[in-house]
């Protein structure tokens, strides 16, 4: 790897031990079904991935990555096979189970919490890929997660923002019942209907409703429910996440997976993560200058 001087985004040695093993088991794997096996990779896997979750972080376009990253059309390209060959939802999966033990939880989880979120679109995104929420009066798509009661996510699902709650919630408790078999108990809010409760049970899933306290007005931390609200406030602190800028649905909820990954790591290794926001003073930042 060529040196440079690091950006804040980049991983860190202790953070890199925790997700490399995964990374090199996938280009092995690849170049064991390559014509070119025995020709040196191009790139340094840690300095792609390095330049991927630059953009997660930052929100700049591919094509304005800085120079001393691999060209943005490597970079794009291999961000668009691990996400195809399901690599960050396995780096996703194996820091959650990380993270569970080190709380003294079990690897598997037992309760969830599902909730949606409607976010604007670029302009670079096919309108047939969005709608608009009628009720939070947003044009763009909707993000669905569904997360253990420790806020880590268990499942994503991107789809227009017309789509209703309930209907997107379907597709989404049905992937997270297939991928964690011990899932019995989940809650969602006011938004979900009656008959996804019953579908829940069918999954052998008890979904409980949990409403909002009566004239309670504002922000209020709702019991149960306030886990999943607290990992999108986790995930905005990704600005490529502010907005949807990726041109496929499926792309996006790569980028949640990549921004849940970067989060959970860092947890792991006792590393904060940078906010947005300058922590030194103005008046500070006045005299320094």
């Amino acid at each position: 790897m060529t040196e440079r001087r690091a950006y804040p985004s980049d991983l860190s040695d202790a953070r890199w031990e925790l997700i490399e093993p995964v990374l090199s088991a996938w280009r092995f794997e690849r170049r064991g079904r390559a014509l070119d096996f025995g020709r040196p990779p191009r790139h340094d896997l840690r300095e792609i991935m390095n330049a991927i979750l630059y953009v997660d972080r930052t929100g700049v376009q591919w094509a304005y990555l800085p120079h001393d990253f691999p060209p943005h059309q490597s970079v794009y390209g291999y961000f668009a096979r691990w996400q195809k060959d399901g690599v960050f939802v396995q780096l996703n999966g194996l820091l959650r189970e990380l993270v569970r033990r080190q709380e003294g939880r079990q690897a598997t989880p037992s309760a969830g919490v599902i909730d949606a979120q409607s976010v604007k679109t670029s302009a670079s995104v096919p309108a047939c890929s969005q709608g608009i929420d009628a009720g939070k009066k947003i044009a763009g798509r909707k993000r669905s997660i569904i997360t253990d009661t420790l806020g880590l996510l268990l499942a994503v699902l991107v789809t227009a923002a017309s789509v209703q709650d309930s209907t997107a919630g379907r597709t989404l408790l049905e992937q997270a019942a297939a991928d964690h078999p011990g899932l019995r108990k989940v809650w969602v809010d006011g938004g979900y209907r009656k008959h996804f409760v019953e579908h829940a049970a069918t999954l052998g899933i008890d979904l409980e409703i949990v409403q909002r306290a009566p004239g309670a007005r504002g922000f209020t931390p709702i019991p149960k429910r306030w886990a999943v609200e607290r990992t999108y406030g986790w995930l905005m602190l990704h600005r490529r996440l502010a907005r949807d800028y990726e041109t496929h649905p499926h792309r996006s909820e790569a980028m949640i997976h990549l921004a849940m990954t970067d989060l959970m790591a860092r947890r792991l290794t006792g590393e904060n993560t940078i906010s947005w926001r300058d922590p030194t003073p103005a008046h500070q930042s006045r005299i320094q200058g």
